[in-house]
C-alpha cells in the first residue's frame, strides 16, 4: 500500500488501483482508506460468515433552492386545515404529486415550515426566503430495498420540481451503511475492550435479559452498530426483509445480524463527500475507513498494552473485505407508497372484538353470533354518529378518510385549489 495525501478539494475517486491508508490531511481532515482488494461477496470462508444483503439503509438528503409561491400558499393553507379541531377538514390536508398521496403534517420542526409524508418519503419544506435549504428529505429504508439509492433519488428529484426551483443537486446529511450476514458467532463472546475504536463509547444492548448487539459512538459523527437483524424486523414488523433474505440464500432458523455504520454530514464533508454522486463512487472506501480505521474488532492480548497491534477477529476481516463495487442483493420487485398496516393487524383487532363480544353475550357459536355482533356494532356507531350530530354515513366517512390522510390510501379531496379558497372563507382569511 502507498501513502498520498489528498488536496482540500479533490474529492476521492474508489478506484480498486489506488490504495489508501488514513492519515492525518492539513490537520484535521483524513483520507479515506480504499481496499486495493476485497474477499469474495459470496464467499463463507471456515463457517463464519454468509452474506445476504448490504446497502444503503438510511438516507437523508438536503436541496438548495426555492419554494413556488403557489405551493407555498398551498401547503400554508393545508397545514392549516390539519390543525382544525374539526375531523373531516383534518382529512383533507393532502398533497398529490404524481402516485404519492402525501399527508401533509399539522406542525413544521425547528427550521422547516412543512412536512410532507407517505410511505417512501418524509419531506420538510422551508418557506421561500429563507436561509436555510428549500427541503430535507429522509428516502425510507424499505424503499431502498426497492430502488437503488440513485434511482430513489432520482424520483425523489422528480417529486421535489414539482415543489420548487432547485438551485443544487442532493447534498447528504446522513448515509447508513449496512451489511446483512448469518454468522453462528457468539456476538457476546467479548467485552468492552476488544473494540478498538477512535469513538469514546462503546455499549452493549439486552432486551429481556437477551442480548440484541453493540453500539459504538452513538450521537457522535459516526456511529456503529452489530445487532441482532432478525429479532429486531420482529419487533418493528420489517417483514419485507425475510424473502430479499431467503432470495439470498438465508434458510429460515439461521440467526441473521447486521452490521451498520452511520456517518453524518459533519464526516463526509471532511471527507470532500458532500453531494450524493461522490458518496456512491467512494462505498468501498468509506466502508474501508469504518471497518480498518474507525472501529475494528480485535482479540485482546493481555500481554501487549498496545491494542493497536492486537489480531483482528476472522469474522471482523471478513466484513472489512465485502465488495461495495458489486450488487448488494435482491430488490424488492414491488413497493407502495401506502403507510398501510399489515391486514393481520386490522383482522387480529377485528377477531379480538367478537370474540370479546361474543364471550361477554353468551356466544360460542360464530355463526350465530356474527349478525347480532353486526346489529349491536351498527347501533353503536349510529348512537356516536347522533351524539356529535351526523348521519351514520357521514361518521363513517369521515374516520376512513383520517386513515385514508394517515395510510396515504385515498384523496379525500379531489379539488385543492377550491379546498384552499373555501377555508380561506371559512377562517376569514386567517391563515395559520
Amino acid at each position: 500500500m502507498t501513502n498520498k495525501k489528498q488536496s482540500n478539494d479533490t474529492p476521492l475517486t474508489a478506484k480498486r488501483d489506488t490504495a489508501r491508508t488514513a492519515e492525518q490531511v492539513d490537520g484535521d481532515r483524513e483520507a479515506v482508506a480504499v481496499p486495493s482488494n476485497t474477499a469474495t461477496n459470496n464467499s463463507n470462508k471456515n463457517g463464519e460468515v454468509k452474506f445476504l444483503r448490504w446497502g444503503i439503509d438510511s438516507l437523508y438528503l438536503s436541496y438548495q433552492g426555492q419554494l413556488f409561491p403557489h405551493v407555498n400558499e398551498q401547503l400554508k393553507a393545508l397545514k392549516a386545515i390539519a390543525q382544525s379541531e374539526r375531523f373531516e377538514e383534518q382529512a383533507t390536508a393532502q398533497f398529490v404529486i404524481d402516485k404519492h398521496i402525501f399527508e401533509v403534517k399539522d406542525k413544521g420542526s425547528s427550521f422547516f415550515n412543512y412536512i410532507l409524508e407517505d410511505n417512501a418519503f418524509r419531506i420538510q419544506l422551508s418557506r421561500p426566503g429563507k436561509a436555510v435549504p428549500m427541503a430535507y428529505v429522509k428516502i425510507s429504508s424499505e424503499y431502498l430495498t426497492h430502488k437503488t439509492p440513485a434511482d430513489a433519488e432520482k424520483a425523489l428529484h422528480a417529486v421535489l420540481s414539482q415543489l420548487g426551483t432547485l438551485e443544487s443537486s442532493a447534498n447528504v446529511s446522513r448515509v447508513d451503511m449496512f451489511v446483512d450476514f448469518v454468522s453462528d458467532q457468539d456476538m457476546e463472546a467479548w467485552n468492552r475492550e476488544a473494540w478498538v475504536t477512535h469513538a469514546s463509547s462503546v455499549n452493549a444492548y439486552a432486551i429481556d435479559n437477551r442480548f440484541t448487539g453493540w453500539a459504538i459512538g452513538l450521537g457522535g459523527v459516526m456511529a456503529a452498530r452489530l445487532y441482532n437483524k432478525l429479532y429486531e424486523i420482529l419487533k418493528s414488523n420489517k417483514a419485507y426483509l425475510l424473502p430479499l433474505w431467503e432470495a439470498a440464500g438465508w434458510i429460515p432458523g439461521e440467526p441473521i445480524w447486521r452490521l451498520e455504520f452511520e456517518f453524518k454530514r459533519q464526516m463526509l464533508t471532511q471527507k470532500d463527500l458532500s453531494k450524493l454522486r461522490d458518496v456512491l463512487a467512494n462505498l468501498n472506501g468509506l466502508w474501508s475507513y469504518a471497518t480498518t480505521e474507525w472501529l475494528k474488532l480485535t482479540i485482546p492480548n493481555p500481554d501487549d498494552e498496545t491494542r493497536s497491534r492486537w489480531p483482528i477477529h476472522k469474522m471482523w476481516t471478513l466484513l472489512s473485505s465485502l465488495d461495495w463495487e458489486t450488487a448488494g442483493g435482491p430488490l424488492q420487485q414491488r413497493f407502495s407508497n401506502e403507510r398501510t398496516p399489515d391486514d393481520a393487524i386490522a383482522l387480529g383487532r377485528a377477531f379480538s372484538a367478537v370474540t370479546t363480544w361474543m364471550a361477554a353475550h353468551g356466544f360460542r357459536v360464530y355463526d350465530e353470533a356474527i349478525f347480532d355482533f353486526y346489529d349491536a356494532l351498527f347501533h353503536y356507531i349510529n348512537n356516536r354518529a347522533m351524539l356529535f350530530g351526523q348521519s351514520f354515513e357521514e361518521l363513517i366517512s369521515e374516520k376512513v378518510s383520517l386513515k385514508a390522510r394517515q395510510f396515504n390510501t385515498l384523496k379525500n379531496s379531489g379539488n385543492l385549489s377550491k379546498e384552499v379558497t373555501d377555508y380561506r372563507k371559512a377562517s376569514d382569511g386567517s391563515l395559520v
